[in-house]
Parts: structure tokens; C-alpha cells; sequence
């Protein structure tokens, strides 16, 4: 019988965004095979974590071609693509919270990707007079990302509804904590 990597995968994922700790065990019953048969595919568990990254890759840079960070308002852009990668924001949260492990190597070249493309659409909001001058683009990005992670938390907790995902990131993101006096 064959395997089904995606199935693997995505089995992985969703159990590990849950229970980060879950181990290599629990991981093969959630997708449905043998312990022997989930290292067959992966030889260990830093092995299915650098797996579920290539996915957290693919799933934000499909979200990223979707949320069509070019087009038209650079704040629309953004709320597009919290929408976008709302779907794959869990396991963003599993991995956001894993990469501590990975200290000291590369950045894969695929996040780097990501996140120029991310400070791009930032920069590009700035330039245009939407976006706050005095915070960084780079800063922008990883606050963005921050706030996914923490979103995905507490959907995931129950503590927040899922429907207020994008509204709650979107605004907190681009319009600040800070209430501001109407002129």
C-alpha cells in the first residue's frame, strides 16, 4: 500500500498545531499508519519538521500569488493576504514556535523569499503614504507574523472566533493598539 505523503503531512500538521509535543507515535495514528511506516518517511522528528516547513513554504507563497500583493492599496493587499493564509495559519503557528530549534542554520531560502515579498508589499504601502514611516518594513513583517501565529493560538484555544481571524490581525496590524483622538 502506498503512502500518501501530503496525507502524512497534513495529518502531521494538524495534530502538531494542536499538540506540539505529540510524539512520532501519536503523529502515525493521526495519520492512519504504523510508527515503522512514518519513518520510512521521515527518519525522525527533525526530519517531518523541515517537512511541514517545505509545506509552511508552499502554503504561504500559494497564499501570497492569491492575495495578489501588487494590486490596488497596499492595506487591501495586506487584509488579502491575512485572508489568504488564514487556512495555513495553525501550522504557521506550530512552525513559528519551532524554529528556535533550528538556531544557529540558514534561513531556508524559501522564508527568505517570503519575507521580502511580505516587506515589499510594506515598503510599497509606505511609499504610497499608507503605512507608518517610523516602523520598518522588516519590522512590519515580523509583527505580521507574530500576530498570525498568536491568531491561529487562539482560534485553535476556542478564545477567539475563527470568522474574526483577518478583522482582528488586520486591524490591530494596520491600525495600531493606540486609540487616536478624531480631528
Amino acid at each position: 500500500m502506498a503512502v500518501d505523503r501530503d496525507h502524512v503531512l497534513r495529518s502531521a500538521a494538524s495534530l502538531l498545531t494542536r499538540r506540539s509535543t505529540a510524539t512520532m507515535d501519536e503523529v502515525a495514528r493521526a495519520a492512519g499508519i504504523s510508527r515503522a511506516t512514518l519513518h520510512r518517511q521521515f527518519a525522525g522528528r527533525d526530519a517531518l519538521v523541515r517537512a511541514l516547513e517545505a509545506l509552511g513554504i508552499q502554503e504561504c507563497e500559494a497564499a501570497l500569488d492569491r492575495a495578489r500583493p501588487d494590486d490596488g492599496p497596499a492595506s487591501e493587499a495586506v487584509r488579502r493576504l491575512v485572508r489568504e493564509i488564514e487556512p495555513a495559519a495553525a501550522l504557521l503557528a506550530f512552525l513559528y514556535s519551532e524554529n528556535q530549534l533550528f538556531e544557529g542554520e540558514e534561513q531556508n531560502e524559501g522564508w527568505a523569499r517570503i519575507d521580502d515579498a511580505v516587506a515589499a508589499l510594506f515598503r510599497r504601502g509606505q511609499a504610497a503614504g499608507e503605512f507608518r514611516i517610523d516602523l520598518t518594513p522588516a519590522w512590519l513583517t515580523e509583527a505580521l507574523y507574530g500576530l498570525l501565529a498568536s491568531g491561529a493560538w487562539a482560534v485553535m484555544e476556542g478564545r477567539v472566533a475563527r470568522n474574526d481571524f483577518t478583522h482582528m490581525i488586520v486591524e490591530l496590524l494596520l491600525g495600531g493598539a493606540l486609540r487616536r483622538e478624531e480631528s
